[in-house]
């Protein structure tokens, strides 16, 4: 089986997607939809040993597996499937408005391109070959940043399949690189109970924002080990518990400035800066111009 033999098909006469391309192993959807439209349903078949990534960008995606279980995708969050078992068929229910981005690979596509770093793909090594996997985790800022220039081009097709082949290689990359990092450390994360406990560090990161708990409070209220906590967590969502409060700051006070409400110290203050100048340094840092240069371009 390849990625030809993948197949993706909606109950709805207006396209609520685009295959960019499939060739040499690699295969690319684009999903969009307007406000208005009616929610498609998309019938999904992908033979076994395919490697699928889910990105949903803007909105939601729901995958229907059986009619008694569905499994919802939140914006800013991709599913990464492998099951080398058996063919996956499966609804895939995007919402009114949604962006999202399909991807797909062979096992040799992915062997080939990571020839020299076979640690890179433990998933698909020893006994783990022929187990199911299925991961979720929170897109990085550089993988939306690559999918949303899918969408704001003005290229002619011929181009666009280039361009989008780049991108798919360019966020292969990434994912891979973050499983690179630990994974020989993190094993444990197959146990999805200590995958519970680390979506609920990050939930508890995102409730207590302003004053977040240190890694050491987190790790006790949770109830897994620091190190566990700080490897689980940079392999699941590709940062740095630190890391990761800073980028959900940073998204925060962009999205509070893009709705032109509040001022720049009302945004510092209210993500638990004590003084503004060290908010205006980490935007200044994150997006090379200050918040009040920002909020003078809206």
């Amino acid at each position: 089986m390849t990625v030809n033999d993948i197949q993706l098909t909606e109950n709805t006469a207006e396209r609520s997607f685009m295959h960019l391309f499939a060739e040499n192993g690699l295969s690319m959807y684009q999903g969009f939809g307007d406000v208005d439209d009616e929610q498609p349903v998309i019938a999904c078949k992908v033979p076994s040993r395919i490697i699928q990534f889910y990105f949903s960008l803007e909105g939601s995606l729901t995958f229907q597996f059986s009619p008694h279980y569905q499994k919802e995708l939140a914006a800013g969050q991709y599913f990464f499937m492998y099951n080398p078992q058996k063919e996956l068929a499966f609804n895939l229910m995007p919402t009114s408005g949604s962006k999202w981005v399909a991807c797909y690979t062979t096992v040799d596509k992915l062997h080939a391109m990571f020839v020299e770093g076979s640690s890179v793909l433990s998933f698909l090594n020893g006994e783990n070959a022929a187990k199911p996997l299925y991961d979720e985790r929170e897109c990085a800022p550089a993988v939306k940043w690559a999918f949303a220039s899918l969408y704001n081009n003005d290229l002619s097709p011929a181009s666009q399949k280039i361009f989008a082949k780049g991108k798919l290689l360019e966020v292969l990359a990434l994912h891979f690189d973050q499983r690179s990092e630990d994974v020989e450390a993190c094993p444990f994360l197959r146990d999805e109970t200590i995958r519970t406990q680390i979506k609920s560090a990050k939930n508890m990161l995102i409730e207590r924002l302003a004053a977040p708990p240190s890694i050491a409070e987190l790790a006790l209220e949770i109830g897994i080990s620091e190190y566990k906590l700080k490897s689980g967590f940079k392999e699941m969502y590709g940062n740095t518990v630190g890391g990761f409060v800073l980028d959900y700051k940073m998204n925060s006070a962009k999205a509070m400035l893009d709705s032109r409400k509040y001022q720049v110290s009302e945004v510092a203050y209210s993500l638990g800066y004590g003084n503004p100048s060290h908010f205006i340094t980490a935007f200044k840092k994150k997006y090379q111009i200050t918040p009040k240069k920002y909020l003078q371009q809206l």
